[in-house]
């Protein structure tokens, strides 16, 4: 029998998108019908490799190379759609790193059925998409793509509640900032498939954000540390930058994410009653 760790490392290890997220389905599949059966499969360990897998394409560049479109018109919208692709392809393979890179924690089994629930959103959400720019006529790959979406990963490593913090509670949630804007886009775009993909996925990216929200309390409680600062600290350390407003406060709050959590590392802190 397969451990958890073990599925995720194959899961990490294969290239092609739409494999990769076919095997995540399964995978998460077999781990929730061993735990509604209640013989929930081993936890074990694996060795992940330090960079999953990645397909011959997209060409990934240094942020700086990679070329901007405006997104008003259909080459833009296109290559939106692309780079959401790639962000979700990357989130797939976080939440399988996050289960293989630190099982070796002693963490309660609700910690595994989230993360393995989020791996299983994350690979419908790149499947989403990726259908949607075959209907428009592209694909993923067709277009270069971001280089650094896994140095959060890279960074954090090596420390379990910076990775909480850094990729649930920053990244995750600059997508529940951004998203609505990409929704109204394509609507006035006249696409209201594109849309509906995109509903799906700010309305899960929701729970992803809560589950690291979730997790790095429960963590903070159980080593004495202060939430808040800890989050600060460990932002501080591994996040290039400040956050940048707006952000979406009320689906922030949905998520377990309070302003004074956020604020504080933004460019802009105004005055806030």
């Amino acid at each position: 029998m397969k451990s958890l760790a073990e599925m995720a490392v194959e899961v990490l290890s294969c290239a092609d998108g739409r494999a990769k997220t076919a095997l995540s389905h399964a995978y998460a599949a077999a781990w929730f019908a061993a735990r509604n059966a209640g013989q929930p499969l081993p936890i074990g360990t694996a060795t992940p490799p330090d960079f999953p897998a990645r397909p011959d394409r997209p060409e990934l560049l240094d942020p700086r190379d990679v070329p901007r479109r405006r997104p008003g018109g259909p080459a833009g919208r296109l290559a939106l759609l692309h780079a959401v692709a790639h962000i979700e392809l990357n989130a797939v393979d976080l939440h399988w790193d996050i289960i293989a890179r630190f099982a070796h924690q002693p963490m309660p089994l609700g910690f595994y059925d989230d993360w393995v629930k989020a791996a299983d959103e994350e690979s419908k959400h790149f499947n989403l998409v990726s259908d949607r720019l075959e209907a428009l006529g592209s694909h993923y790959g067709a277009l270069p793509a971001h280089a650094g979406m896994w140095r959060a990963a890279a960074d954090t490593a090596q420390d379990f509640m910076g990775r909480l913090a850094v990729v649930p509670m920053v990244l995750e949630a600059r997508g529940l900032d951004v998203t609505p804007g990409m929704i109204e886009l394509f609507d006035r775009a006249g696409d209201p498939d594109t849309r509906a993909a995109l509903e799906v996925i700010y309305a899960e990216e929701v729970g992803h954000v809560a589950y690291g929200s979730k997790w790095f309390n429960w963590l903070c409680g159980r080593e004495g540390f202060d939430p808040k600062d800890k989050f600060h600290e460990l932002v501080r350390t591994y996040f290039p930058g400040t956050l940048k407003p707006p952000f979406n406060e009320e689906k922030r709050a949905e998520a377990g994410l309070p302003p004074d959590f956020y604020w504080p590392l933004a460019e802009t802190v105004p005055n806030r009653t």
